[in-house]
């Protein structure tokens, strides 16, 4: 499972890095729009995951800042890696 979540994380970093070069140097034609398109809804979708995993869990949980922002970057994966992080630290106690 860690190593589909690294994956998983080393997808979205590749995917990101494909839609920030779209912003300083767009692609031709039609693509740069439908990578403008794709970039804002994979950002509110990410944004709008962080917001509620933070207000459900994040008087359970004590996350740090970067487990927070990941979520926006990684989305799912990152939730995944945080449910198995604190999930062996509550099964340890």
């Amino acid at each position: 499972m860690k190593i589909v979540i690294w994956l998983g994380k080393a997808l979205f970093a590749g995917v990101w890095l494909v839609l920030l070069y779209n912003i300083i140097q767009p692609f031709a034609g039609n693509a740069a729009v439908a990578l403008y398109i794709f970039t804002a809804c994979l950002f509110f979708m990410h944004g709008i995951q962080m917001l509620m995993f933070v207000k459900v869990f994040g008087q359970k949980i004590n996350m740090t800042t970067w487990e927070k922002w990941s979520i926006l970057v990684f989305g799912v994966f990152s939730l995944l890696h945080i449910r198995n992080k604190y999930l062996k630290e509550e099964n340890a106690t």
